[in-house]
């Protein structure tokens, strides 16, 4: 298992690099680039587990922050690329969306302080923009845009159209034990809406994930006198699986065990975590507690006082999954293996702890996950996490406008859904 462990995390820091960038996507293209997010730029640590959304005229910057897993420091650039609703290339040019050249240098970094895996901590304000809509952050090596470390997704919004969302039990009476359908209603009288199916689309998210969202074209009401849409479909294309409150980790320690840590190594060179095994708990009755929504946050109670993104420690984590062996394909869901994306985020069955598996390398704080099988590249967490209605989830609704004769689609509206927000 060390020999392993010691492989992994060669890998990590001298392994495989991804070039081939193909799709307009959350991704991370290498493997020494950890813990990469995207968020607005706020007072506090909890900022952090926002979603990556701003109004066009507000002042909040958004602000990218990651680590690379290397001894010196890269030149990298970023490019901002302004997409349609379905995160295509829209027709717009740079100098549509932005005042200056569409090239900038991440130049904020620092050094890790005394930590076993050494590594450089970049961070980047993202430049403002003069068109709301869908975008793509591009990082890339030098001045080589073929040569890409990572892409995220961020929205700006702008207010044009007045939004209602609300979650309302489902109309599917089968599922309203374990679902939460999202309502939406709309004013767009500020806009020139000749025909509403083709000009508007509403996009529903879940806890800020895009690989389950939703995507509603056809109003269930119309009203043309007011300007007055509603979606409140009864067929089930606006309900969500409502899941079950996030497993967790600790690893705000590394000289004690943290909540649901088994336990912690801490070696000369790298650090090692396992967590306790974890079992389905799909027939299990409904537990309320604190959870992050399956994102995840990075702190350390080792250093009181310092600077948690330049003094917390990677540590190689282990998580274990107790079911029978399957022929189905298990994954760790969560924000810490890009909800399904990353190379870990696969579970590989061990003959002898007769267990499922994986190994993260995972910086310091707190981090939610759920087990999910996938056959088909959808990923269903019911089968091993229940779902039920009272779970808290956060919710968003985004109103896409294209108006008569344009080149892109404004985002109009823009809600965050979190009634009963409950976080650490």
């Amino acid at each position: 298992m060390k020999i392993y462990l010691k492989s992994f995390l060669f890998l990590l820091l001298f392994g495989i690099r991804f070039n081939a960038f193909s799709q307009l996507e959350d991704k991370i293209y290498t493997d020494h680039i950890q813990s990469v997010r995207l968020f607005p730029l706020g007072a506090t640590a909890e900022s952090q587990l926002s979603s990556p959304v701003a109004p066009l005229s507000g002042s909040r910057p958004l602000v990218l922050l990651f680590d690379d897993l290397a001894y010196d420091a890269e030149q990298y650039s970023a490019k901002l690329i302004h997409c349609d609703a379905d995160w295509q290339k829209s027709q717009l040019r740079d100098n549509d969306f932005l005042i200056t050249f569409n090239e900038f240098n991440i130049q904020d970094y620092e050094y890790s302080i005394s930590t076993r895996i050494p590594y450089i901590h970049y961070k980047f304000e993202l430049p403002r923009v003069t068109k709301s809509g869908n975008y793509i952050l591009k990082v890339y090596r030098g001045r080589d845009e073929s040569n890409v470390i990572l892409t995220k997704r961020f929205m700006i919004y702008e207010e044009l159209f007045t939004v209602g969302s609300a979650i309302v039990p489902p109309s599917q009476t089968q599922d309203r034990r374990g679902a939460q359908q999202i309502n939406v209603v709309l004013n767009y009288s500020k806009g020139e809406v000749m025909n509403p199916t083709d000009q508007i689309k509403v996009v529903l998210r879940q806890n800020q994930r895009w690989d389950n969202s939703k995507y509603l074209v056809k109003p269930t009401f119309m009203n043309e006198s007011s300007k007055i849409l509603r979606y409140e479909l009864f067929d089930g294309q606006n309900e969500f699986d409502a899941s079950n409150e996030f497993r967790f980790v600790d690893l705000r320690f590394i000289r004690a065990t943290g909540l649901n840590i088994a336990d912690v190594r801490v070696e000369t060179d790298v650090i090692y975590a396992d967590a306790v095994i974890n079992t389905p708990r799909q027939n299990s009755v409904y537990s309320q507690y604190l959870d992050l929504n399956g994102q995840y946050l990075v702190f350390t109670n080792d250093r009181p006082g310092g600077d948690p993104e330049i003094e917390s420690e990677y540590m190689l984590v282990t998580f274990r999954f107790s079911i029978p062996e399957t022929s189905s394909q298990i994954f760790l869901l969560g924000a810490l293996t890009q909800w399904g994306k990353s190379p870990e985020a696969k579970m590989k069955w061990d003959p002898k702890l007769k267990v499922y598996q994986t190994t993260l390398l995972l910086k310091q704080g707190w981090y939610d996950y759920q087990f999910a099988v996938s056959d088909d590249g959808v990923f269903e967490t019911k089968h091993f996490e229940g779902s039920h209605f009272e779970t808290e989830n956060e919710y968003e609704t985004l109103i896409y406008f294209r108006n008569l004769g344009s080149r892109y689609d404004q985002l109009v509206g823009y809600i965050n859904l979190n009634p009963n927000k409950r976080r650490l």
